[in-house]
């Protein structure tokens, strides 16, 4: 398969390049293509830097791979866009995003660059996986592999219609104790919160608020040492949402 792997850590991320250097070891042609600058918390959102309307990006080795990379002042799900019209070469078969620092995980997932590229890809026609490593922001060496090697192996379920959203833990490969399917947490472990309020201004910061987590779901199956996949949907109509009174395209009223 032609592979288009990207992330919103930026090009020079070492999960990106585990991922890349993974899945080439695996046999299918990968191209790279990521922001130059990190893009964290963008969603799917479509912003790039251009000159005369021409979105910059820059030819880049990738470690010691042959891998074709570019640098683009873009977000991920732009890239993964352009991608799918053929920016990087061929369309790509598959979008693999990540592998991020940090978890993607519960209601938060709405804001992950990371997710929000393999969303755009999945609402263009092309499946995809987004991969998280739940590392400690601050840590300096980080098992990549572990999370790359997760990803390979759920290739073939990537059949299209959904993304896979994958967390794993920080821990060595023979100490990952499975793989379990998850749903979202609805409150995350680690919650955005108001640290500081002041004249014309405001500081956030991240805390954890808890060590439990709701049985099942994403949360849950990391902190007992799972790896957490969970199929999402990308946006869509609520066709089954009943609007009581309002009158639909065929003169008929929604909901009786």
């Amino acid at each position: 398969m032609r592979v288009l792997v990207t992330n919103d850590d930026g090009i020079d991320s070492p999960g990106l390049l585990a991922l890349a250097e993974r899945v080439t070891r695996a046999g299918h042609e990968v191209v790279v293509a990521a922001p130059a600058e990190e893009s964290s918390g963008s969603s799917a959102a479509l912003q790039a830097v251009d000159e005369g309307g021409r979105i910059q990006m820059a030819e880049r080795r990738l470690g010691s791979t042959d891998t074709t990379a570019f640098a683009v002042s873009a977000t991920p799900a732009f890239i993964v866009l352009l991608a799918t019209r053929g920016a990087f070469g061929p369309e790509p078969d598959v979008v693999l995003a990540g592998i991020n620092r940090g978890a993607n995980t519960g209601a938060a997932v709405l804001h992950s660059g990371t997710v929000g590229a393999a969303l755009t890809a999945v609402a263009n026609g092309c499946p995809a996986l987004a991969v998280s490593l739940d590392v400690d922001p601050n840590t300096v060496e980080a098992n990549w592999d572990t999370a790359a090697e997760i990803a390979v192996d759920l290739l073939p379920m990537l059949t299209g219609g959904f993304a896979l959203n994958v967390n794993v833990p920080d821990v060595p490969a023979g100490d990952l104790r499975g793989v379990r399917r998850a749903h979202l947490a609805e409150f995350g472990i680690v919650q955005m919160t108001l640290r500081e309020q002041g004249e014309g201004f405001v500081r956030m910061s991240l805390e954890q608020v808890g060590e439990v987590a709701e049985p099942g779901s994403d949360d849950g199956w990391l902190l007992d040492g799972y790896a957490a996949v969970t199929p999402l949907f990308p946006p869509g109509e609520a066709a089954d949402v009943e609007l009581p009174g309002i009158v639909d395209t065929a003169g008929e009223h929604i909901g009786g």
